[in-house]
């Protein structure tokens, strides 16, 4: 197969000739199976003649082998776009949310962009930048995920042929020996004594439903999402066990726009046990809401919710955002730490869990893990110090001696 070699950029005025000049190549890429018309290749900006050689010969050899590809003209903006349309078809709309939000960031340094004008070095500054400005590392890397993912797609598609994000690096800053230490610091939750006081200013103080909902999620380890989307059908007040199916989505905070979606992960679903004194305080607030339910019957919006509104909206899931405004109200009333979340019962629950001697695995399962960082590090935080504890008292018991 031929090249056309063509040299550009050399200008004469009669006298003499000024040459500043690339070299580009033309390849006749044979017929379009589509169209039937002949498809050509042109490449520019070589140096020399030679060079111009070499490129056109690598292309040919990959045309032989049957391992071209015809890059496409596509702008980064519109194939993001349909990347999205193709990816919304297989994950919950909360996962969706999250990459158009990310892919968002990309945008601003690519939009003006074909996709396959984006090189490594182009992408890697990126990552940089985006470092540089101060976002947080796991921000960083979520970001260059989606980013994987769209450059992958196009790679698959045969948009591109190579993917400027395979040898990309993550910022890895060097830590300080205080960022060390703080690492070690295990992340906040609820000493036993203080679960105890927060529950009893929450029976003796909380506003409606209070009692119920703290209890719930301390006794459980539930997600706050998970809770929200909580039915009476999922409770058996026979075998006291929760079936936790769903998690409750709404972004936008209006009380009727919620989705029911599914769980985190496949692990996620799962029935566990509750200490009876859990269903003692459901069962008083099954009460409560079917008096409520017998007065507003025309208004209501029965559809099952256990942790359900009182007033407005009357009978639609609790908002998550209420919840944490409710906690963080305990959270002062009992004079505890104000900076705890909802969350943050998860990890005591862990940890009081580890403190009774449950092990990992059986601690991940009742949570609906697969794998958990934070989980382990509470748990070993917990059995560390029981382990120190027990050498302790060994010793105490040899010097008695």
């Amino acid at each position: 197969m031929q090249g056309y070699f063509r040299k550009r950029g050399c200008k004469c005025d009669g006298k003499r000739c000024t040459c500043d000049a690339t070299w580009s190549f033309s390849l006749d890429l044979g017929r379009d199976p589509r169209t039937g018309k002949r498809k050509q290749k042109t490449v520019s900006g070589f140096k020399t003649k030679k060079e111009a050689q070499l490129a056109a010969a690598a292309i040919q050899q990959e045309l032989a082998q049957g391992t071209f590809i015809a890059e496409k003209d596509i702008s980064f903006k519109e194939f993001v776009s349909e990347w999205i349309k193709l990816y919304q078809t297989s994950v919950k709309v909360s996962t969706v949310r999250v990459r158009h939000h990310e892919s968002g960031k990309l945008m601003e340094y690519f939009e003006g962009y074909q996709v396959k004008q984006v090189s490594k070095k182009m992408y890697q500054d990126v990552l940089v930048d985006l470092y540089e400005k101060g976002y947080a590392l796991n921000t960083i890397a979520g970001i260059h995920s989606t980013g994987k993912m769209i450059f992958s797609k196009a790679v698959e598609l045969e948009v591109i042929k190579n993917d400027p994000t395979q040898y990309a690096k993550l910022p890895r800053p060097q830590k300080t020996v205080e960022e060390i230490e703080n690492e070690e610091q295990i992340i906040k939750y609820l000493e036993k004594e203080e679960l105890a006081r927060f529950l009893q200013t929450a029976k003796e103080q909380g506003l409606e439903r209070d009692c119920a909902i703290f209890t719930t999620l301390a006794y459980s380890g539930l997600r706050v999402g998970e809770l929200c989307a909580m039915k009476w059908r999922d409770l058996s007040f026979t075998e006291h066990t929760v079936s936790i199916t769903k998690t409750y989505y709404n972004p936008k905070n209006r009380a009727t726009d919620y989705q029911l979606l599914t769980p985190k992960t496949s692990t996620s679903r799962r029935t566990i046990e509750l200490d009876p004194s859990v269903f003692k305080e459901l069962e008083k607030l099954k009460a409560k809401q079917n008096e409520l339910k017998m007065l507003n019957r025309d208004v209501y919006y029965d559809n099952d919710f256990v942790f359900a509104k009182t007033a407005k909206n009357m009978g639609y899931p609790e908002f998550i955002k209420t919840i944490q405004n409710r906690m963080r109200r305990l959270l002062k009333l009992a004079g505890l730490n104000e900076g705890l979340t909802p969350h943050s019962l998860r990890h005591t629950h862990t940890s009081l869990l580890a403190e009774a001697g449950v092990g990992i695995h059986e601690i991940m399962e009742r949570l609906g893990h697969q794998d958990d960082e934070i989980t382990k590090r509470v748990y070993l935080h917990v059995t560390k110090t029981m382990k120190k504890e027990a050498s302790h008292k060994f010793g105490e018991l040899m010097r008695s001696l």
